[in-house]
Protein backbone atom coordinates (compact mmCIF):
# COMPACT_ATOMS: atom_id res chain seq x y z
CA UNK A 1 0.00 0.00 0.00
CA UNK A 2 2.69 2.57 1.25
CA UNK A 3 4.20 1.81 -2.46
CA UNK A 4 1.61 2.12 -4.13
CA UNK A 5 0.74 5.78 -2.66
CA UNK A 6 4.84 6.16 -3.06
CA UNK A 7 4.39 6.14 -6.69
CA UNK A 8 1.63 7.79 -6.89
CA UNK A 9 2.87 10.41 -5.86
CA UNK A 10 5.77 10.30 -8.41
CA UNK A 11 3.43 10.12 -11.39
CA UNK A 12 1.42 13.20 -9.96
CA UNK A 13 4.75 15.45 -10.12
CA UNK A 14 5.66 13.96 -13.82
CA UNK A 15 1.77 15.23 -14.76
CA UNK A 16 2.59 18.16 -12.99
CA UNK A 17 5.78 18.37 -14.64
CA UNK A 18 4.08 17.77 -18.27
CA UNK A 19 1.10 19.82 -17.01
CA UNK A 20 3.03 23.19 -16.55
CA UNK A 21 5.26 22.57 -19.60
CA UNK A 22 2.09 23.04 -21.62
CA UNK A 23 1.29 26.25 -19.60
CA UNK A 24 4.50 27.69 -20.45
CA UNK A 25 4.10 27.53 -23.91
CA UNK A 26 0.68 28.52 -24.01
CA UNK A 27 2.01 31.66 -22.34
CA UNK A 28 4.77 32.19 -24.18
CA UNK A 29 2.52 31.90 -27.62
CA UNK A 30 -0.13 34.38 -26.14
CA UNK A 31 3.04 36.90 -24.77
CA UNK A 32 4.40 37.09 -28.40
CA UNK A 33 1.06 37.42 -29.87
CA UNK A 34 -0.07 40.49 -27.59
CA UNK A 35 3.23 41.79 -27.86
CA UNK A 36 1.76 43.62 -31.28
CA UNK A 37 0.48 46.27 -28.31
CA UNK A 38 3.42 47.54 -28.19
CA UNK A 39 4.93 50.22 -30.19
CA UNK A 40 6.71 49.07 -33.03
CA UNK A 41 10.26 48.70 -31.86
CA UNK A 42 9.37 47.58 -28.19
CA UNK A 43 6.99 44.86 -30.51
CA UNK A 44 10.54 43.35 -32.48
CA UNK A 45 12.28 43.79 -29.01
CA UNK A 46 10.00 41.78 -27.22
CA UNK A 47 9.97 38.60 -29.94
CA UNK A 48 13.05 38.70 -30.22
CA UNK A 49 13.91 38.07 -26.32
CA UNK A 50 10.74 35.88 -26.35
CA UNK A 51 12.41 34.25 -28.89
CA UNK A 52 15.47 33.32 -27.01
CA UNK A 53 13.46 32.84 -23.82
CA UNK A 54 11.51 29.98 -25.42
CA UNK A 55 14.79 28.06 -26.81
CA UNK A 56 16.35 28.81 -23.39
CA UNK A 57 12.77 26.59 -21.68
CA UNK A 58 13.58 23.89 -24.07
CA UNK A 59 17.04 23.60 -23.20
CA UNK A 60 15.97 23.59 -19.75
CA UNK A 61 13.96 20.08 -20.63
CA UNK A 62 16.28 18.95 -22.12
CA UNK A 63 19.53 19.37 -20.21
CA UNK A 64 20.78 16.76 -17.98
CA UNK A 65 24.39 18.29 -17.30
CA UNK A 66 24.15 20.31 -14.00
CA UNK A 67 26.62 22.55 -15.73
CA UNK A 68 24.59 23.30 -18.73
CA UNK A 69 21.74 23.73 -15.74
CA UNK A 70 23.22 26.45 -14.41
CA UNK A 71 24.05 28.25 -17.36
CA UNK A 72 20.32 27.89 -18.67
CA UNK A 73 19.10 29.15 -15.67
CA UNK A 74 21.33 32.23 -15.13
CA UNK A 75 20.26 32.87 -19.40
CA UNK A 76 16.81 32.68 -18.10
CA UNK A 77 17.26 35.06 -15.27
CA UNK A 78 18.75 37.74 -17.88
CA UNK A 79 16.12 37.37 -20.36
CA UNK A 80 13.33 37.81 -17.92
CA UNK A 81 15.39 41.40 -16.62
CA UNK A 82 15.84 42.29 -20.17
CA UNK A 83 12.03 41.56 -21.22
CA UNK A 84 11.01 43.87 -17.90
CA UNK A 85 13.30 46.49 -19.52
CA UNK A 86 11.76 45.84 -22.64
CA UNK A 87 7.75 46.18 -21.77
CA UNK A 88 8.41 48.96 -18.68
CA UNK A 89 9.25 52.84 -21.21
CA UNK A 90 5.85 51.69 -23.15
CA UNK A 91 3.64 50.06 -20.03
CA UNK A 92 4.67 54.03 -18.45
CA UNK A 93 4.75 56.18 -20.84
CA UNK A 94 1.56 54.60 -22.55
CA UNK A 95 -0.61 52.74 -19.53
CA UNK A 96 -3.52 52.20 -21.77
CA UNK A 97 -6.19 49.17 -22.04
CA UNK A 98 -4.26 48.13 -25.11
CA UNK A 99 -0.70 48.21 -23.45
CA UNK A 100 -2.04 46.37 -20.34
CA UNK A 101 -2.77 42.91 -21.91
CA UNK A 102 0.58 43.00 -23.44
CA UNK A 103 2.42 43.82 -19.77
CA UNK A 104 0.46 41.15 -18.18
CA UNK A 105 0.97 38.56 -21.24
CA UNK A 106 4.91 38.58 -20.28
CA UNK A 107 4.36 38.22 -16.34
CA UNK A 108 2.66 34.88 -17.27
CA UNK A 109 5.55 34.04 -18.89
CA UNK A 110 7.35 34.51 -15.83
CA UNK A 111 4.84 33.08 -13.11
CA UNK A 112 4.25 30.33 -15.67
CA UNK A 113 8.01 29.35 -15.49
CA UNK A 114 8.64 29.52 -12.27
CA UNK A 115 5.86 27.00 -11.65
CA UNK A 116 7.32 24.74 -14.11
CA UNK A 117 10.66 25.13 -12.68
CA UNK A 118 9.51 24.26 -9.22
CA UNK A 119 7.90 21.18 -9.70
CA UNK A 120 11.22 20.25 -10.68
CA UNK A 121 12.78 19.90 -7.38
CA UNK A 122 9.91 18.44 -5.48
CA UNK A 123 10.83 14.75 -5.15
CA UNK A 124 9.03 11.57 -3.08
CA UNK A 125 10.92 12.31 0.48
CA UNK A 126 13.59 10.01 2.01
CA UNK A 127 11.45 9.08 4.65
CA UNK A 128 9.08 7.23 2.68
CA UNK A 129 12.05 5.60 0.53
CA UNK A 130 13.23 4.86 4.19
CA UNK A 131 9.99 3.31 5.21
CA UNK A 132 9.46 1.35 1.27
CA UNK A 133 12.74 -0.17 2.14
CA UNK A 134 12.18 -1.38 5.13
CA UNK A 135 8.76 -2.71 4.40
CA UNK A 136 10.25 -4.87 1.56
CA UNK A 137 13.04 -6.01 3.38
CA UNK A 138 10.36 -7.10 5.93
CA UNK A 139 8.05 -8.81 3.48
CA UNK A 140 11.35 -10.53 1.87
CA UNK A 141 12.10 -12.19 5.00
CA UNK A 142 9.05 -13.48 5.98
CA UNK A 143 8.29 -14.66 2.64
CA UNK A 144 11.74 -16.37 2.99
CA UNK A 145 11.10 -17.59 6.42
CA UNK A 146 7.88 -19.40 5.58
CA UNK A 147 8.67 -21.44 2.53
CA UNK A 148 12.07 -22.99 4.46
CA UNK A 149 10.04 -26.10 4.74
CA UNK A 150 8.71 -26.00 0.58
CA UNK A 151 11.76 -26.63 -0.84
CA UNK A 152 10.11 -26.77 -4.18
CA UNK A 153 9.01 -23.55 -4.21
CA UNK A 154 11.76 -21.76 -4.59
CA UNK A 155 11.39 -20.41 -7.96
CA UNK A 156 8.53 -18.22 -6.53
CA UNK A 157 10.67 -16.47 -3.94
CA UNK A 158 11.83 -14.44 -6.52
CA UNK A 159 8.43 -13.44 -7.61
CA UNK A 160 8.17 -10.29 -4.55
CA UNK A 161 11.75 -9.36 -4.93
CA UNK A 162 11.31 -9.10 -8.50
CA UNK A 163 7.86 -7.07 -8.61
CA UNK A 164 9.78 -4.90 -5.55
CA UNK A 165 12.14 -3.72 -7.29
CA UNK A 166 10.57 -2.77 -10.67
CA UNK A 167 8.21 -0.76 -8.37
CA UNK A 168 11.35 0.92 -6.97
CA UNK A 169 12.77 1.66 -10.52
CA UNK A 170 9.38 2.99 -11.67
CA UNK A 171 9.19 5.39 -9.23
CA UNK A 172 12.75 6.63 -8.82
CA UNK A 173 12.63 6.78 -12.26
CA UNK A 174 9.76 9.48 -12.07
CA UNK A 175 11.23 11.04 -8.68
CA UNK A 176 14.55 11.72 -10.90
CA UNK A 177 12.82 14.13 -14.03
CA UNK A 178 16.48 14.74 -15.66
CA UNK A 179 17.63 10.87 -15.26
CA UNK A 180 16.49 7.91 -15.88
CA UNK A 181 13.97 7.11 -19.28
CA UNK A 182 10.25 8.66 -18.03
CA UNK A 183 11.65 11.94 -19.07
CA UNK A 184 8.87 14.85 -19.58
CA UNK A 185 10.09 16.39 -23.32
CA UNK A 186 9.02 19.89 -24.30
CA UNK A 187 6.58 18.72 -27.02
CA UNK A 188 4.56 21.99 -26.68
CA UNK A 189 7.60 24.01 -26.46
CA UNK A 190 9.26 22.67 -29.31
CA UNK A 191 6.45 23.00 -31.37
CA UNK A 192 5.82 26.43 -30.38
CA UNK A 193 9.70 27.45 -31.47
CA UNK A 194 9.02 25.82 -34.50
CA UNK A 195 5.65 27.38 -35.53
CA UNK A 196 7.59 31.01 -34.80
CA UNK A 197 10.39 29.79 -36.89
CA UNK A 198 7.82 30.17 -39.79
CA UNK A 199 6.41 33.52 -39.49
Amino acid sequence: MIIGFTFSIALGRYDQRENYEEGEANAIGIAYRRADLFPAGDAAKVRALLRDFLDQRIAFYETRDAQALRRVNERTAELQSQLWSAVRPAASSQPTPIVAPAVSGINDVMTAQGHAQSVWSYNVPMAAWALMTLIALACNAMVGYGSHDRPRGHRLLLILPLLLAIAFSVIADLDAPRNGFINVRPVNLTSLADSLRQK
